[in-house]
């Protein structure tokens, strides 16, 4: 892996957790600065505390929060301890009820209760993310104490690098109503320079996403890729990767070789993007039949309930493929849980009772090996 997937792997380098790596990236950041800054439009951050690469996606997408968050009250309770830590000293320590009293002082929605079993919950998850990713360190005490306990305290560390999490913007964000008017923030001052923002734009989008669909709104960076793909945004790339571009009719995917080991791709490995291509490969027998029409977007559309079946179905005849924790579920959670997964990967999307399946998760299935057992 070389140090440009390293960057793109990885949120950051924090000098105080992983010394080695931070010194190894900050030395070698310099060979791929051109490409970063003309072709992405990405800024690096290297100070003595930590080396970042400002990953800003040309559109953001369900995956792309943060994973170990599943409630809006965690993300609440991450900015106030940003904020908290805004003021804090590198290297200084505190202790958590510090923490828990701050966020008390500026709560504007009545009290904050730390007796309630949910907002402890709420908050050691959030402070676990934050030692993981290295905002934190744990001196002494554990935060699962305080999870049963609200008298519970525990020793933190500051590393420094909190205030490099979030991003900078070149408004006042404020008065921002919607995610998406966040979006081009980076852009901003620039409308000159259409071309140098398409660019950019089509190279985040193939770089960050599953692919390219062509819409009514991505037409004009869709005929870039048609014009320059193969010439030149493919040679871009390909001097860093092991990759091909692919272009269709109205896809395009930036496919990552065996020497690649690059960010979140799909397949990953695991079971659920198994069990994805097996739900593809049915979509397209259902096609190849004539029991599902494939529109000139390369886009199915089927009831609710009919995909569910396809999801039911792919459990009954290939469940022994499975690992021990989906063979075992019943056909309900196994429905949910998998749905879920293809909505998140924006495989699918439900409106009105009904699933569109896009032309990108069409283009991709997968069987297994002739003589598999299969269920009845």
């Amino acid at each position: 892996m070389n140090v440009l997937e390293k960057l793109l792997s990885n949120r950051w380098f924090v000098k105080a957790v992983d010394k080695d790596g931070y010194y190894q990236v900050k030395d070698e950041v310099g060979k791929y600065q051109n490409f970063l800054s003309e072709k992405l439009g990405y800024h690096v951050i290297v100070n003595p505390y930590v080396v970042k690469l400002e990953k800003i996606p040309a559109v953001p997408e369900n995956w792309m929060g943060i994973m170990e968050f599943n409630e809006q009250m965690e993300y609440v309770f991450f900015c106030l301890t940003l904020m908290f830590l805004e003021d804090k000293e590198v290297d200084g320590q505190f202790i958590l009820s510090q923490l828990t009293e701050f966020m008390q002082s500026v709560w504007k929605q009545g009290a904050l209760d730390w007796t309630v079993y949910q907002n402890r919950r709420y908050l050691v998850k959030v402070l676990k993310y934050c030692v993981k990713c290295g905002i934190l360190q744990v001196y002494d005490g554990s935060e699962d104490r305080f999870k049963n306990d609200s008298q519970a305290d525990v020793l933190y560390l500051n590393t420094g690098v909190s205030r490099y999490f979030m991003r900078n913007f070149t408004k006042d964000i404020m008065g921002v109503t919607s995610p998406k008017e966040f979006i081009g923030d980076d852009w901003v001052g620039m409308d000159a320079d259409r071309g140098i923002i398409r660019r950019q734009r089509v190279y985040r989008r193939l770089l960050l996403s599953m692919g390219m669909e062509r819409t009514e709104e991505t037409e004009e960076d869709f005929l870039y890729i048609r014009n320059y793909g193969k010439k030149h945004v493919e040679k871009d790339f390909s001097r860093y990767f092991d990759c091909e571009l692919q272009i269709y009719r109205n896809h395009a995917f930036l496919v990552l070789g065996e020497d690649c080991n690059m960010g979140k791709y799909f397949p990953d490995g695991n079971n659920l993007a198994d069990i994805a291509l097996l739900c593809s490969y049915l979509v397209r027998e259902l096609a190849a039949e004539g029991k599902l029409e494939i529109n000139m977007q390369d886009e199915g559309w089927m009831l609710e309930n009919q995909f569910l079946n396809v999801i039911e179905h792919c459990k009954k005849e290939y469940q022994e493929g499975f690992a021990k924790m989906y063979r075992e579920m019943t056909t309900k959670e196994f429905c949910r849980v998998v749905m879920e997964y293809l909505l998140r990967m924006e495989f699918v999307e439900i409106q009105d009772g009904r699933v569109r399946i896009r032309g990108g998760f069409c283009r991709m299935a997968g069987q297994y090996p002739e003589g598999f057992p299969k269920g009845s």
